[in-house]
């Protein structure tokens, strides 16, 4: 891969990633209700999930599932689902209140690997993002050369950016409003306007096709 294209793949990973969808919402959600530190599994699930994208498309199921509707049309309502179940989940959830909000009690505290499963799940229940890497790889990686070393740097790239996005700026922009948290108005409100988003994504994802 030159270095004009992999600039081309740099700048396209970068739109991309600051694109608002149910990945930065559930960064936001998880670094308001975890910390910011902790946000970061719920990252390493969501990266997990993107690595499994690149690897569907390049075996060329990603062509076959763009091509059968009722897969398709599976999948689509199958991640419009979980989305739906994880918005319902925060709105009903029961606010736990403590003086510090970084300070997690143990009720509040989720494992590591819940929030590397659910930002994992999030992000591969999402057929437009197999048809989205299915228009996307192509435009990057050239068949008259070894495939492994144009996928390793097309998965990394995309890996380094999305994190750094994440992690950086959608985890980030989160923390000006962990003082909410230190009321259980503050986290119903807050409990409420991402579980409304998350169910807002899942319509979309439903409606829009």
């Amino acid at each position: 891969m030159s270095l004009a294209v992999w600039f081309s793949l740099l700048t396209a990973c970068v739109v991309i990633s600051f694109t608002p969808g149910a990945g930065a919402i559930n960064t936001m959600s998880n670094a308001l209700s975890q910390g910011w530190r902790r946000s970061i599994w719920g990252i390493v699930g969501q990266q997990l999930a993107l690595i499994v994208h690149v690897v569907i498309v390049a075996a060329g199921v990603g062509l076959i599932v763009s091509r059968s509707e009722i897969l398709f049309t599976v999948i689509r309502y199958a991640g419009a689902a979980y989305l739906v179940y994880l918005g319902v989940r925060l709105i009903l959830a029961r606010p736990i209140v403590r003086e510090n909000p970084d300070d997690l009690v143990d009720d509040a505290r989720e494992g590591h690997w819940a929030m590397i499963r659910r930002g994992f799940w999030v992000n591969l229940l999402n057929p437009k993002a197999i048809v989205f890497f299915l228009a996307f790889i192509p435009q990057f990686v050239r068949l008259d050369q070894p495939q492994l070393p144009q996928y390793l740097t097309l998965i990394i790239t995309v890996i380094v950016v999305d994190v750094l996005v994440m992690w950086g700026f959608f985890a980030a922009a989160a923390r000006p409003f962990r003082r909410l948290t230190r009321s259980a108005r503050g986290q119903r409100t807050l409990n409420s306007v991402f579980g409304i988003l998350f169910i807002a994504v899942a319509a979309l994802l439903v409606f829009l096709h």
